[in-house]
């Protein structure tokens, strides 16, 4: 039987036909898993029917597939090249945001390409994650403790974080500013360098805060004390507690969730489609997911250790958490354990873009997976 790695030194077909052998089939099984509960939760919130939400949503599911396949089919040095000028066009997109972006509930956050919406914040994450990782490629043990090195990567970091803070977008930022900070850790970072920036963390919230935008810091308020406003700024993360809760052990039963079917909850398709899932499946069902979703994050953790070079490592590692901080923050939100953000949970919220770049994610994780062994050395990465 020819081995795995004689068929990747063979002809171009006999190639393809390994990697597709090396993808991890189980990881992308877990990945429609999640998109089948998406779209029975999706159903169940059109009343039971396809439209608007989940006939669509699954189309984009199944052009995000194929996209994922074919990215994983990339080698690390393709990738390398793309690096910069994916990161370039993230940071003009983002930039066409402010000066045409489409306006929804007080931020411009949307651009309207080809009669679609598109959410550049969200590519820029992905862009961001294989900046990084491109950069710290070629960084060894000693560039690693020089501080000058470590600025153009943080330049890097503050300039999608900055962007995205006009639109405004607060969420977003502080996932994209996590994404960026996970990734110097894993290059190597060291502990007096972390605690450098952590230092000035507290000023810079105080900082922040006075500058935020009126309905962020009514967020901020409700969610200290959401029952000051039980008809305003506080319905929503009311309504989702009570969903919750209304959901007890095993649920109300599919389509028959009372504050969902007579739509007291807000946003049931996109920020709150957990609490709806919970609300008909009970404490049973919404664990389930959540074990779903942990499998995932672990699955992407697990195959990017897995990687003989550094670049497939970062990469691996700044999409996994990308994905977790998604759900982290989804989650958290539904259960009034931090302020209502506009977060949506991967693969189960309704929306275009952020089905899209997260399928492009794990696509560029199996690309990490399947050329796990390719000898790719340290100097082929140069920022």
């Amino acid at each position: 039987m020819i081995s795995q790695k004689r068929l990747l030194r063979a002809e171009p077909s006999f190639r393809f036909l390994a990697k597709l052998w090396r993808i991890s089939w189980l990881y992308v099984l877990l990945i429609c898993v999640l998109a089948g509960v998406g779209y029975g939760a999706l159903y169940s919130a059109d009343g039971g029917s396809a439209k608007p939400f989940a006939g669509p949503q699954s189309l984009r599911f199944g052009f995000g597939l194929v996209l994922m396949l074919g990215v994983a089919m990339l080698s690390p040095r393709v990738l390398v090249r793309l690096a910069w000028p994916l990161y370039g066009l993230s940071l003009l997109l983002l930039a066409a945001v402010l000066h045409m972006g489409h306006v929804g509930k007080g931020a411009e956050r949307w651009l309207i390409i080809g009669g679609m919406q598109v959410q550049p914040s969200e590519f820029a994450k992905i862009a961001l994650a294989l900046v990084l990782a491109a950069w710290f490629h070629r960084a060894g043990h000693k560039r690693m403790g020089n501080p000058l090195f470590l600025i153009p990567p943080a330049i890097l970091v503050l300039l999608p974080v900055g962007l995205v803070l006009k639109e405004p977008n607060l969420g977003t930022a502080v996932i994209i500013g996590a994404v960026g900070a996970s990734i110097f850790l894993a290059a190597g970072m060291r502990l007096w360098q972390i605690a450098i920036l952590i230092a000035p963390v507290p000023f810079l919230a105080k900082f922040a805060y006075g500058h935020l935008h009126d309905y962020q810091k009514a967020r901020i308020t409700t969610f200290l004390h959401p029952e000051s406003d039980p008809l305003g700024a506080g319905y929503n993360i009311i309504q989702s507690k009570i969903a919750l809760g209304s959901g007890g052990m095993w649920g109300q039963g599919y389509l028959h969730g009372t504050q969902g079917q007579l739509n007291f909850l807000p946003e049931k398709q996109t920020d709150f489609i957990f609490t709806m899932i919970a609300e008909e499946w009970g404490l049973v069902g919404g664990l389930t997911v959540m074990g779903l979703l942990l499998l995932i994050i672990m699955g992407g953790m697990l195959m990017s250790m897995r990687c003989r070079h550094q670049f497939g490592r970062l990469l691996g590692l700044g999409i996994s958490m990308n994905f977790f901080l998604y759900c982290v923050v989804n989650l958290s939100m539904v259960m009034g354990a931090i302020p209502v953000g506009g977060v949506p949970l991967p693969l189960i919220s309704y929306g275009g873009s952020a089905m899209l770049t997260v399928m492009f994610g794990f696509g560029l994780l199996l690309s990490v997976y399947v050329h796990r062994d390719a000898s790719f050395g340290e100097n082929e990465g140069n920022a």
